[in-house]
């Protein structure tokens, strides 16, 4: 690809993250794609994200190894209940108990020093702001926020050699939009996977709030879902 900058993207395998590496792919970035295998219960994701970095033609997609399960504190990493067959209302209110504490400040931050490494000075992430089931550091002030952070705890940023910009292309879009986006994309949906408690042989649940907004997302798109469902 010729006269592209350099981006890290923080790729979870899941349908918002796999759209935003599609997103940058196509606004001419050399992706370089960030996973972290951090204690989820859903681990299964990491092979959906090597899947798709690999289709997306990811320069190089790192799976860093930061396990979360010593402070738990969420469903995802300890020994509580995902949340199943919630309405629209309900995911509404509140922080749901499959937040992570801080995961996005943790991850943006691993991010910021990789693409140190890298001399890049964009960051994509695929946080959302309309269905994005009450998580506080999804939302636009926060990522907001982290920018301005990031240039001033940076080498580059103080030496006012680049401007650190942290790339949240979906995170005014519904679910459905990001399907759209996706299918425009040429995302496979078949390589990404959204749920948060797989079965035993890895098919989606169906019932937590990520499934729900998915599927949700597919069907007023008016597309179809290849993912399996238990």
């Amino acid at each position: 690809m010729q006269d592209c900058k350099t981006a890290v993207c923080l790729l979870s395998g899941g349908l918002d993250s796999s759209t935003c590496l599609a997103y940058a792919r196509r606004q001419r970035f050399e992706c370089h794609a960030l996973s972290f295998d951090y204690g989820q219960r859903h681990r299964i994701e990491l092979d959906a994200a090597r899947r798709v970095a690999a289709a997306l033609g990811a320069r190089r997609h790192v799976v860093m190894p930061i396990d979360l399960r010593v402070f738990g504190g969420s469903a995802l990493t300890g020994d509580i209940a995902v949340p199943k067959g919630r309405g629209a209302e309900e995911m509404a209110q509140g922080i749901p108990v499959t937040y992570v504490p801080a995961r996005n400040t943790i991850f943006l931050s691993l991010a910021l020093a990789y693409a140190e490494t890298l001399e890049a000075a964009d960051i994509f992430i695929g946080v959302n702001a309309i269905d994005y089931s009450g998580y506080p550091d999804c939302r636009p002030e926060f990522i907001a926020a982290f920018e301005r952070m990031a240039n001033l705890a940076t080498k580059a940023g103080v030496e006012g050699r680049t401007s650190v910009r942290i790339h949240t292309p979906l995170s005014k879009l519904s679910k459905a939009e990001i399907v759209r986006l996706a299918e425009e994309l040429h995302v496979d949906f078949g390589l990404t996977h959204s749920c948060y408690d797989p079965d035993p042989a890895g098919r989606a649940c169906g019932q937590c709030d990520s499934c729900l907004l998915r599927r949700k997302g597919f069907e007023e798109a008016g597309i179809a879902d290849p993912v399996e469902y238990a």
